[in-house]
């Protein structure tokens, strides 16, 4: 199950509003075939491993979310498909929250005399398929705050400088978080102050740009989406997943709204001294507050800096 939430994570930000979903089958102690969701949302995971794997009668088959039930145009659903290729075992991670699937693939497999097991290493196909699963949830696409900053909490110098805060293996960090997002956000400010192109530069994910928006009023730049408040999110159409850059009033309002689900912290070991704060105002009158609000999922150093992961409590 890991090595399909592994295969998972190469759809992420390519396949929504279908969620990007690994698979993999098994028999006898050898790969039969690998899968994942293909741009777009199709082929599903399922369809893609089973392609490659031929017959898999008597094969368990891992799975990082529940085989659909539901028919589409765009192909027959996964829980059909697997139970006419009769493999011995399904292994689940996370049910299907989608009401048309919801529990009704699982019945639909061990109908056809299939034994499923689920729940297995959940909380990380979960993590994985952060995305699809809050959509579902809460309505709107998992959003990601990403900052940069010296050891004292600016982004810039006091005139607005702020090239290079981090080095060149934590940018190149950020450009690979990127490529996991179906859309980037940054600021008015921080859009006519920097000129940003907010694309990725990583040798062989250049087509995996990100499409572009700006937070705030006024126009946004052809190619780009302006987002005029926050109440727009939700309608974000295709985004599962949202990577908001800045600036310090933009980070403010995601956080202030309580939007934020996931906060890569980038620190540089430098000191600004006075500069630019990399977060705004964001009305806390009390710090009992602002405490048991955030987790530590992850932490690793690019070159001479530091990231920290944090997921939302």
């Amino acid at each position: 199950m890991a090595a399909a939430i592994a295969l998972s994570a190469r759809g992420r930000g390519r396949t929504a509003p279908n969620p990007n979903v690994g698979c993999i089958v098994v028999r006898d102690g050898m790969v039969l075939g690998r899968g994942w969701t293909q741009p777009g949302g199709r082929p599903h995971a399922e369809a893609h491993a089973i392609a490659q794997a031929g017959d898999i009668a008597g094969a368990t088959v891992y799975v990082t979310l529940e085989p659909c039930a539901h028919a589409s145009p765009r192909g027959p659903a996964c829980a059909d498909m697997i139970a006419a290729a009769k493999p011995a075992r399904a292994v689940i991670a996370v049910r299907d929250p989608d009401p048309r699937t919801d529990g009704k693939g699982i019945e639909r497999l061990r109908g056809a005399g299939i034994a499923v097991a689920s729940g297995i290493e959940e909380a990380a196909a979960r993590c994985a398929m952060a995305g699809f699963l809050t959509r579902q949830a809460k309505g709107r696409p998992h959003v990601t705050l990403k900052l940069a900053v010296s050891l004292d909490g600016r982004i810039a110098l006091p005139d607005g400088s702020s090239r290079w805060i981090t080095g060149p293996a934590a940018r190149a960090h950020a450009h690979l978080e990127r490529a996991r997002h179906e859309m980037i956000l940054v600021g008015r400010g921080t859009l006519e102050a920097d000129r940003p192109r907010l694309d990725v530069r990583l040798p062989g994910l250049e087509d995996r740009s990100p499409r572009r928006a700006v937070f705030g009023h006024g126009e946004a730049p052809e190619g780009w989406s302006a987002l005029r408040d926050l109440a727009a999110i939700p309608t974000l159409q295709g985004v599962d997943h949202l990577f908001v850059e800045g600036g310090a009033g933009t980070a403010a309002a995601f956080l202030q709204a309580d939007l934020v689900d996931r906060l890569l912290l980038y620190t540089a070991p430098i000191v600004v001294g006075a500069g630019q704060s990399a977060i705004g105002d964001i009305g806390l009158a009390d710090l009992a507050h602002a405490h048991d609000r955030w987790r530590l999922a992850d932490t690793r150093t690019l070159g001479s800096d530091r990231l920290a992961v944090y997921e939302r409590v």
